[in-house]
């Protein structure tokens, strides 16, 4: 049995040393030398000094040496902190003060960048150690360094660890405020990849294909549910979509996780007919994917199974949709993912009754460990579980998602919208995910987001912030005339938006999601003026 977050490597290794674990380009690595990195690496960082459950900071793009690093970590009996490679560098020492990193892995470019002769070491950071060739940090900084070829391997014990203590802490997006670390433990990320693996029906044949970030829950995940049966990541850093097309076709992959903004680029791609031949499956996560988006995707993918789900970092993946159910319910989010309980509950504390709208509410072993050195965050979020049985007397944590949703008759659950981000107008709760469906349904855009904007008469006014259809025609004004008819056709007034801004393209946070925060920040003064409109 699995416990430890890197025995889903060592159990493959020993399985199978000679099959293939990573791709990267034309290099292939197999598990006995992913699985000898990874030692090596914890036997470098412990010869360094590491402490149990110190906090070692990944800070690279996707390569060998990152995911060797990431679960060699937890082999020494230490905390792996992987850090999105698009982050700058003030968002960067922000993490590394924040969980006190001691150890840090990257490169020679991004740390001449981070370590600045106008900026002090965080506190904790003892050790810098680069990837690929020699540094020399400003004599003002106190970190020393050490090549990745050259860590010391002195034999030493690794820490003594359990499944209850925490294994990584992934940082969210901070769509409000800066971003919070979750930590999460090894009983949550191998539960997980023992979850998710079971619902795809992942094999050793499988080639998944990591698009995303693998400091975000979701791209993580595909090393841990392909780690758990032998099967073989390519790691991609993409600059552009149809890059993702072309090494799908290259490396025969079978599974290819998406968000909703990465779907909505892709869909209108012409597609080889080679991939169509062996994509098993593909993920949506990380918000709902329009239904016009899904009807293209199908209609181009007609052999694939489709696979709709819905996580947060706190609850790692909460529920699927069965791809036998996207006929019947194309809309819905699913029934929870195996070892998973999801509640609906109203704001009486009370589950709800079908299609009542209330919170979505995650319990089991999914559910992290907290906020890093957070108290009220994690107060706010993790609370006790709705009920629990007669006689037992300690609290069970569940996470509170902040989301709205509700469930039909027959237990199948609709994402509604999340609470901070809900529109509340004329008097009105309005769901942005219910606007977007109708906006993409039109055709006019390729993509879309709504917001609440300030306004003294309506409370918030709704402004739509849209890239044209990529076959679109007409000027932008004729557009938007089109687009405002068809909305004042499939919504009450009061849904209908007061305003539509166009873009070329729509800013992205970190994990490719689209940044509503931004929007909401740049548009917040667009109805300053005395009448409010």
């Amino acid at each position: 049995m699995t416990e430890l977050v890197h025995e889903l490597l060592e159990r493959s290794a020993r399985r199978a040393p000679q099959a293939e674990a990573l791709r990267l380009g034309t290099r292939r690595q197999t598990y006995r030398e992913l699985w000898d990195a990874a030692q090596g690496f914890a036997r470098g960082v412990l010869a360094l000094g590491a402490q149990r459950l110190d906090r070692i900071g990944i800070y690279l793009p996707k390569r060998f040496e990152t995911v060797a690093a990431m679960f060699g970590s937890t082999i020494a009996g230490c905390v792996y902190v992987p850090i999105n490679p698009l982050l700058k560098a003030p968002q960067v020492r922000h993490i590394l003060r924040d969980c006190g990193i001691r150890i840090l892995v990257t490169g020679v470019e991004r740390a001449r960048d981070l370590f600045a002769d106008d900026e002090s070491d965080p506190d904790a950071l003892r050790w810098v150690v680069c990837v690929d060739g020699q540094l020399s940090l400003p004599a003002t900084h106190t970190a020393q360094v050490a090549g990745w070829d050259s860590l010391p391997g002195e034999l030493r014990g690794p820490h003594r660890v359990i499944d209850a203590d925490m294994a990584a802490i992934l940082y969210t997006s901070g769509s409000t405020g800066k971003p919070k670390g979750v930590v999460l433990s090894h009983r949550n990320i191998v539960t997980g990849a023992a979850s998710v693996s079971q619902y795809l029906e992942n094999t050793a044949d499988d080639r998944l294909l990591a698009v995303l970030p693998l400091s975000f829950d979701y791209g993580m995940s595909q090393l841990t549910t392909a780690f758990r049966v032998g099967a073989s990541v390519t790691l991609m850093d993409y600059l552009l979509p149809r890059d993702i097309l072309t090494i799908a076709v290259r490396d025969g992959i079978t599974g290819l996780a998406g968000v909703p903004p990465l779907w909505a680029q892709l869909v209108d791609l012409d597609w080889p007919d080679e991939i169509a031949a062996h994509l098993r499956y593909i993920t949506n996560s990380g918000g709902a994917m329009p239904t016009a988006t899904l009807r293209k995707l199908r209609a181009r993918l007609p052999r694939t199974q489709v696979f709709l789900m819905y996580g947060l970092t706190e609850a790692f993946r909460s529920t699927f949709l069965p791809p036998s159910e996207l006929d019947r319910r194309p809309d819905s989010i699913g029934k929870a993912i195996p070892n998973a309980d999801i509640l609906v509950i109203n704001a009486a504390g009370k589950p709800c009754a079908p299609r009542e709208p209330g919170e979505l509410v995650h319990r089991g072993s999914l559910v992290a460990l907290g906020y890093w050195n957070d108290v009220e965050k994690t107060a706010e979020r993790f609370r006790s579980a709705p009920s629990k049985p007669d006689g037992i007397v300690t609290e069970e944590l569940a996470v509170w998602s902040g989301d709205t949703v509700m469930m039909d008759e027959e237990g199948f659950l609709y994402f509604i919208g999340r609470r901070d981000e809900m529109i509340k107008t004329s008097g009105y709760r309005v769901s942005p995910t219910e606007l977007e469906e109708v906006i993409y349904a039109t055709g006019l855009v390729s993509d879309a987001v709504a917001i609440g904007v300030p306004h003294s008469a309506l409370g918030q006014a709704i402004v739509i912030v849209a890239s044209p259809a990529r076959d679109g025609h007409g000027d932008e004004d004729n557009t938007t005339a089109k687009l405002l008819d068809r909305c004042r056709s499939a919504l009450p007034a009061f849904m209908v938006p007061a305003c539509i801004e166009w873009r070329d393209s729509l800013p992205r946070n970190a994990n490719g999601k689209f940044d509503r925060k931004l929007l909401s920040t740049e548009f917040a003064n667009l109805f300053a003026t005395a009448g409010g409109s």
